[in-house]
């Protein structure tokens, strides 16, 4: 599955866009002007479902009509990642296949099992095993924070070698020295891209493709350019734009991933701050903090 194509499409900067909620129910038509609002801002391709959008706060009925939403809205503009395929148990992963209809989806993005924290060569295993079922590409997810599980960059680059199904990673380990051994390492139709907002910069600057971004989901073309600048070598002027969001980071992220960014788009005007429960909203403190910081802007 993985080809020079694949790897173009997903060189850019992707955006794991949320799910907003009005009074505990998905708001659709503030999912449709973010789906907009996006793609009309040069976004490269979206990731549906992921934990940006409060994946596993929905259930399997809510997760299917927000997929298809998204699919119907986007109309084939740009290509559509979901993310909501990231099960511990991996025969789960391989039965929520056969339950979902993929028309629409151009790939897959699967985390590393979380809370049970197997070993590298369990990890190896599980991945392979679902790429033996796998209906479309898939696009590994390495994500500690959450998961408590580190998919080390040996695992990441033997997987990409052993199977053409792997067409990406998403590292957000948060370690640049893992990203340098995957970039020597990996095949060279294998996109890598940072998870991190923060570490896109220097990431590229090490060999990554690009960035699936939280805070594009409120500023999509100044992300979308920082990003180009990179691809295109001018790190000078990327990183200006990115001095400039950094305080924004700070705070959209101070209180947890979606909190902050939530809070951010309904400053915005794009909808509500509420989040699900065991999530919280963020505080009247730091929102008025962001609310500063993005009137500086």
């Amino acid at each position: 599955m993985r080809t020079i194509e694949t790897y173009k499409r997903y060189t850019g900067m992707g955006v794991a866009i949320t799910t907003p909620f009005h009074n505990g129910k998905i708001d659709f038509d503030t999912l449709a002007l973010l789906i907009d609002h996006k793609i009309d801002n040069g976004t490269d391709y979206l990731v549906a479902l992921g934990s940006t959008g409060e994946c596993n706060l929905l259930n399997e009925a809510e997760q299917k009509e927000v997929l298809k939403f998204i699919i119907d809205r986007t109309d084939k503009r740009i290509p559509i990642v979901a993310g909501n395929f990231s099960e511990i148990y991996t025969g789960d992963v391989i039965d929520k296949f056969e339950r979902f209809d993929m028309t629409g989806i151009d790939s897959l993005m699967i985390s590393a099992p979380s809370y049970v924290k197997p070993p590298q060569q369990g990890m190896y295993e599980h991945y392979m095993k679902i790429a033996e079922k796998a209906p479309l590409p898939i696009i590994i997810y390495n994500v500690p924070g959450r998961t408590k599980s580190n998919l080390e960059w040996e695992t990441t680059t033997r997987l990409a070698h052993d199977s053409k199904v792997f067409i990406g990673l998403k590292e957000a380990s948060g370690d640049l020295i893992q990203t340098i051994h995957i970039t020597r390492n990996k095949p060279s139709d294998f996109f890598l891209t940072s998870g991190d907002d923060e570490l896109a910069l220097a990431m590229m600057a090490n060999g990554g493709e690009g960035l699936i971004s939280v805070i594009a989901n409120a500023y999509p073309a100044q992300t979308k350019k920082m990003i180009d600048l990179a691809l295109q070598g001018n790190y000078k002027e990327a990183v200006k734009i990115q001095h400039e969001f950094f305080r924004i980071y700070l705070w959209i992220y101070k209180e947890g991933n979606p909190a902050g960014i939530k809070a951010a788009q309904e400053i915005l005007g794009y909808g509500k701050k509420e989040v699900r429960l065991p999530l919280a909203a963020l505080s009247s403190e730091s929102y008025e903090l962001l609310k500063q910081e993005m009137q500086r802007l």
